[in-house]
């Protein structure tokens, strides 16, 4: 039997509930690593909810 890789285990845990849906699969972070080693985390452009403002 194959062993399930880190995403596909994720994807499989959040796609499980009655009513959910391949958007709560969606990767909210992306992390960027440059060649010298510094780690850039930013909130995906797909993300559902972005931090800051809102309009309203």
């Amino acid at each position: 039997m194959d062993e399930k890789t880190f995403e596909e285990k994720r994807h499989d845990q959040l796609t499980t509930a009655p009513k959910a849906s391949e958007a709560d699969a969606a990767k909210w972070v992306t992390v960027d690593e440059q060649a010298d080693g510094v780690k850039r985390i930013a909130v995906a452009d797909t993300a559902a909810v972005r931090p800051g403002r809102t309009e309203g």
